[in-house]
């Protein structure tokens, strides 16, 4: 076979790979359910904290942007869920060795689902981010946060802006990530969701109750959640352990960790 014969046979046998993949998960009913729970939560959540912030004065020392995004923190969880259970379900169930034997190269059906996984959460998580922003703008000139208290509206025309609702999406894509590669290690559903979790809210408790200022930014910096959020941020960017760009690099690098043992695990192990 020529090398242009096989690349061609690689490609088909990868967009096939796609395909049932996609299959798989479109014929949830969950799927759906979730994905538009992440869209809802994240917006609510935004929302309402919109709502309930005030500015009566200069100096409010609020981040009208991380503000408005908050409903990112709340929706990540279900984000976390949801790619666990694309792995785990097939395990439980005994699907998995259906799906194995029909791909023989495993690492192909991995890179197909967090493509996928991926994929429906950047579009879930771009709608959602968008709406987030757009309540902002619209909610926060009525809290306070006017140019006469030394606040522009939110738009995505300012860079600051623009990096933060494009790394909110983001952020939720290597979340998804995380959980898929997690979830690929240790196969149950429980234990990996409550992995996870740990991984996300472990890191921001442990930092609460440190004292040593040193330990306490050491303890943010590695955190995937509490690093990953730094790109939300977009007032006093200069004080962060890290830049934005760098914490989410940080949970970038969590993501692709999990992945890498993850596919090691699935490589060798039996189904």
């Amino acid at each position: 076979m020529s090398l242009h014969a096989a690349r061609l046979s690689r490609a088909r046998y990868g967009r096939q790979t796609l395909h049932a993949e996609w299959t798989k998960l479109r014929t949830l009913a969950s799927t759906g359910w979730l994905l538009l729970a992440v869209a809802v939560l994240t917006i609510v959540v935004s929302v309402a904290a919109d709502a309930s912030a005030t500015c009566q004065s200069g100096g409010c020392q609020t981040d009208p942007a991380k503000l408005s995004l908050t409903g990112v923190q709340a929706a990540q969880a279900i984000v976390a869920i949801v790619a666990v259970l694309a792995v785990s379900n097939e395990y439980s169930s005994g699907m998995i060795q259906v799906t194995l034997t029909a791909v023989p190269r495993r690492l192909t059906v991995l890179a197909a689902k967090a493509g996928l996984i991926g994929g429906l959460f950047l579009v879930a998580g771009a709608v959602a981010v968008l709406a987030s922003v757009l309540a902002g703008r619209l909610i926060l000139p009525g809290h306070g946060f006017t140019p006469a208290h030394g606040y522009q509206s939110l738009s995505l025309g300012d860079g600051q802006v623009l990096r933060a609702a494009c790394g909110s999406v983001l952020y939720l894509v290597l979340i998804a990530l995380l959980g898929l590669g997690v979830a690929t290690v240790v196969r149950d559903s429980a234990v990996a969701i409550g992995l996870v979790l740990g991984l996300l809210y472990m890191f921001p408790v442990v930092s609460s109750v440190v004292s040593n200022q040193q330990w306490h930014r050491h303890v943010e910096q590695i955190g995937p959640m509490t690093a990953g959020l730094y790109i939300q941020d977009t007032v006093d960017v200069q004080a962060l352990p890290l830049t934005p760009w760098q914490g989410l690099g940080v949970l970038a690098l969590w993501a692709a960790g999990a992945l890498t043992v993850g596919a090691l695990v699935l490589r060798l192990r039996d189904a």
